[in-house]
């Protein structure tokens, strides 16, 4: 089977001029002679359209490969990013009977006597799944979403050759070195995984539901665990508009503009105050309540940002709004992510030299993602490795982005998003930020602080524990270590009131 998939993938890649794509990088003089040898192939086309085109005849695997290449534009040329991100991720659904085989296998009955009823033709059809509606015996309104037959095998098939063609591709590009390309197969193999486990679907759902409970701009769909397994998951059945149906939306008198507004506002609220956010949040994943409400599906693909993320992002979104190119420059090597002797001046003459020209614009006409994605291009000069999150990030911002456009041609990103970002830069660095991290650290405190004056009392008596010493204290936080002075000082001056008051 394996042998017989690759030879499809050659004979497609051979009618598209893939090779040629790829040696005419940096060997033309094979490039000329492939298409003299090959005279018959009509190669009039862009080659990203060639390559869009070789992509969609694979197969569904291989168009999700594409639109998580398109992510990549911090490695691709341009013009393949744009196109690449046009593919829609629409395959055939499979048959009925297989749908009713899983879930009797899932269930141990057939699908009659798990539902009160089940639609056997499903509403959306993907690469890895389809969904179908259906009544739980109780008359819950329910989706159900289940894998397709022997996709793991697939999958597998088509990862095991695209990492082979990827380690060819390293060894015949002179430029692989910065392509990844083993790298890239490997990051989407592993989110590509994740989606072939519905239990931690529905998982990544409960949590957006709970970060968004009773919230007045999104609504998370309930999941049903007694009926979920890791190729079905049962949740809530969710009614709504689908946001790129933006005429329909107005004859259902939706403000657009505010509508615009608020799928930005659900962007950050995920990002800088959950640190977890749904990564597939694109046209066809989301819907318009009739109370105006966004309405997400889809959880297979979602991202957490650490504290150190999200510190990084606001800073350098507020540094670069200012035009402080030096503090972002600074920020990357605070970071760690920049090698320490980098020049510094060196590094922020290049940010400045990308970003200065965007800012000739109009704020309101400037794109968050593309900002994000020329501060990758400049970090790679700088042999910076782009974190898989960030990558994930961008990806969903320029998703959220385009879609708020599509809504509202004026909607001014900044404007909306800036108060969100002082507040939430406030809340981490000001008195707020302090409390909150005492808030969290407590009980390792409680546990930790108790030791110190043994500790103290033994560095006394033996040098070598001061090593000890050295260690649990270098563990403490600047607000830790304000907060042991202010303990020990108030124990001390205790301790001279008592030892005044009986001499």
């Amino acid at each position: 089977m394996r042998l017989f998939r690759l030879l499809k993938i050659i004979i497609i890649a051979n009618r598209y001029g893939l090779d040629q794509m790829a040696l005419g990088i940096n060997r033309p003089k094979i490039a000329r002679f492939l298409r003299v040898v090959l005279f018959w192939r009509n190669l009039s086309r862009p080659r990203a359209q060639r390559l869009k085109n070789a992509l969609e005849q694979l197969g569904p695997i291989f168009v999700k490969f594409g639109q998580a290449l398109s992510t990549r534009r911090d490695l691709l040329p341009e013009d393949i990013a744009d196109e690449l991100s046009l593919l829609q991720d629409q395959a055939p659904p499979f048959a009925p009977e297989l749908a009713l085989a899983e879930i009797s296998r899932v269930y141990g009955r057939p699908a009659h006597e798990v539902f009160a009823k089940f639609e056997e033709t499903p509403i959306a059809s993907a690469s890895v799944a389809q969904v179908h509606l259906a009544l739980l015996p109780d008359g819950r309104e329910v989706a159900v979403k289940i894998l397709r037959p022997d996709i793991e095998q697939v999958i597998e098939h088509d990862l095991a050759l695209m990492d082979t063609a990827a380690t060819l591709l390293e060894k015949i590009l002179i430029d692989a070195k910065r392509l990844k390309a083993r790298q890239v197969v490997a990051e989407f193999a592993k989110y590509l995984r994740f989606e072939l486990d519905l239990m931690r679907e529905a998982a990544n759902c409960s949590q957006l539901k709970r970060n968004f409970a009773n919230s007045d701009l999104i609504v998370i769909p309930e999941v049903y665990w007694e009926w979920c397994a890791p190729t079905v998951m049962v949740m809530e059945r969710m009614r709504g508009i689908p946001i790129s149906k933006i005429e329909a939306l107005r004859e259902n008198g939706i403000d657009l503009s505010r509508l615009a507004a608020t799928g930005v506002e659900i962007f950050f609220t995920q990002v800088f105050r959950d640190g977890f956010f749904h990564a597939d949040m694109h046209p066809g994943n989301i819907f318009v309540r009739a109370d105006g409400r966004y309405i997400a599906v889809d959880f297979g693909i979602v991202s957490a940002l650490t504290e150190h993320d999200k510190n990084y992002l606001a800073r350098n979104f507020l540094a670069f709004f200012r035009r402080d190119y030096r503090t972002v420059a600074e920020n990357h090597v605070e970071s760690g992510w920049v090698s320490a002797d980098t020049r510094i001046d060196e590094f922020e003459a290049s940010i400045r030299s990308v970003c200065e020209p965007i800012f000739a614009r109009p704020l309101k006409d400037i794109s968050f993602g593309k900002l994000l994605l020329r501060l990758f291009q400049t970090c790679r000069e700088f042999d910076v490795e782009i974190q898989p999150q960030l990558i994930m990030l961008q990806k969903t911002l320029l998703n959220i982005e385009g879609l708020g456009r599509q809504l509202d041609p004026e909607l001014d990103l900044w404007q909306t998003a800036k108060p969100f970002l002082e507040r939430w830069m406030s809340e981490q660095i000001g008195w707020r930020g302090a409390l909150k991290s005492i808030r969290e650290e407590a009980p390792r405190w409680a546990r930790e602080l108790p030791q110190l004056p043994r500790l103290l009392h033994q560095a006394l008596a033996k040098k070598h524990s001061n090593a000890i010493l050295e260690e649990k204290l270098a563990r403490l936080s600047i607000a830790q270590k304000w907060l042991v002075f202010l303990i020990l000082t108030n124990l001390a001056l205790t301790g001279a009131l008592i030892f005044r008051f009986f001499s």
